[in-house]
């Protein structure tokens, strides 16, 4: 009979079909598990998104966050890098999610997971465009701009960039006002580029351009470990004259010896008030010099090699007056210490005056020394916010007095002096930023953008700003 040996030739056909579909599936199954394998670098550093742990997102300005905050992100040291320099190029501030998207360490899956939490617009108004595209693009037919592209430089060959005018820049292919910033660098840093370190830090020089210049430059290395900014970039201020201490007696110098000490003839008159009337008339201890608020730290320090206090130069309690004198002095006192303090202003308001009020003197020399180094008050809420003193009689004070502010300095950020900017308060943590951004950026509205403070802290400094 035929017919079992027809099913077992069908059964053979089909098994041996089965057997080739299995070891068909198998190698593709090996072949796609090489090849994944055998990523490249960067296609393994896009991977690494999803090895990080997963952080809750929360609404961000790309341009507010530092090295830490893109690591937080998930991004690794590498792209960092890459994003911050991309950054410097496109002129030191993200514009829009669209030119943030064109950055190459931040791939679509990523974008794509922090786009609903960028706190910018979707595209960059159309000039920007124009301004930002010496970056490189992504590529493609469809990119509106591709016309602005930045030109390529032309390297004459070796050369030290500090004998390089303007237009020798321009002939290499930057731009007029690029070139201008480029040697207001230089001029920041002291007159020279000092390093190659230091030329690639210089943010008008793209990556780019400085992988195309470097082999050419003529110029160390390595900054020296040494080197510092000397900031002396538009400084109005002269050098004080070094003062050729001599040893003296603090008890039996004048008004003319405390100047010849460095003193101005103001903080001079302080100094000797303060001896004579809350000391009793000498100095008996060095911390009885160092507790004067006009003496600082640094002039105690100075000064202190050279003091001698001398026992017998120290005034004695003076006799004792009759019961009938006492009241005559009393009484003549009284009528002299009377101050209308509605008609005193607190800009000018001095130490006996404040201690009239009700001031200890601890306060009273808190807030003189306060209003000094503001330069002087401009609105009441300073004069509560001093530190360490009786927030009550202070309300009472500016409740009965009143505040011209109308002597107190101001300045634009671009033409404030430099001693000014790192002294005062409100500034001096932001000065080194003012005074670095000013040197290419002269208008104010664009070192606001740039300093990146915070809306507290901008607020009070244009209480003294024009």
């Amino acid at each position: 009979m035929r017919l079992p040996l027809q099913i077992s030739a069908a059964k053979n056909y089909f098994l041996g079909l089965a057997t080739s579909g299995a070891i068909m599936l198998g190698g593709l199954f090996y072949f796609n598990s090489a090849k994944t394998d055998e990523r490249p670098p960067d296609s393994l550093e896009t991977v690494n998104y999803t090895k990080t742990e997963k952080k809750e997102l929360s609404e961000f300005n790309p341009n507010d966050l530092s090295e830490s905050d893109w690591k937080n992100l998930g991004f690794s040291e590498r792209q960092v890098a890459t994003i911050l320099k991309y950054k410097n190029v496109v002129g030191g501030e993200f514009t829009s999610k669209e030119q943030l998207k064109k950055c190459y360490s931040i791939s679509e899956e990523k974008y794509s997971e922090l786009e609903p939490y960028i706190l910018l617009p979707e595209k960059s108004p159309s000039d920007s465009y124009q301004r930002f595209t010496n970056y490189p693009s992504n590529g493609g037919s469809n990119y509106p701009y591709r016309a602005y592209e930045k030109k390529s430089l032309t390297i004459p060959g070796k050369f030290n960039p500090d004998h390089f005018t303007a237009d020798d820049f321009v002939k290499m292919g930057f731009t007029e006002k690029q070139a201008s910033s480029i040697l207001k660098y230089k001029v920041y840093l002291g007159g020279s580029f000092i390093s190659k370190e230091k030329f690639k830090d210089c943010f008008i020089i793209s990556e780019e351009q400085y992988r195309k210049m470097e082999p050419y430059l003529l110029l160390p290395e390595k900054t020296p470990e040494n080197f510092s900014v000397k900031n002396n970039y538009r400084s109005n201020s002269p050098e004080k004259a070094k003062i050729a201490y001599q040893n003296f007696d603090p008890n039996l110098i004048d008004l003319a010896g405390w100047q010849k000490l460095g003193f101005s003839e103001k903080q001079a008159q302080v100094i000797i008030n303060y001896r004579d009337r809350n000391l009793k008339g000498s100095f008996k201890t060095l911390d009885d010099i160092a507790r004067c608020f006009v003496i600082s730290e640094e002039k105690f320090e100075e000064m202190k090699p050279y003091i001698l206090l001398n026992p017998e130069n120290f005034k004695t309690t003076l006799p004792k007056k009759s019961f009938s004198e006492s009241l005559v002095t009393k009484a003549a006192n009284e009528s002299e210490s009377k101050t209308d303090f509605s008609k005193v202003d607190i800009n000018q308001i001095s130490y006996k005056q404040l201690i009239e009020f009700g001031f200890d003197e601890k306060s009273a020399a808190m807030m003189l020394s306060y209003r000094k180094k503001l330069g002087g008050f401009v609105n009441r809420q300073q004069i509560i916010d001093t530190y360490d003193i009786d927030k009550n009689l202070a309300q009472k004070l500016i409740s009965t007095a009143y505040l011209d502010d109308s002597k107190v300095a101001k300045y634009t950020l671009a033409e404030a002096p430099e001693d000014w900017l790192k002294t005062h308060p409100y500034f001096k943590y932001s000065a080194d930023k003012i005074i670095y951004h000013r040197i290419t950026n002269p208008e104010d509205r664009k070192i606001w953008k740039l300093i990146k403070v915070k809306p507290e802290y901008e607020a009070k400094m244009r209480l003294y700003l024009k």
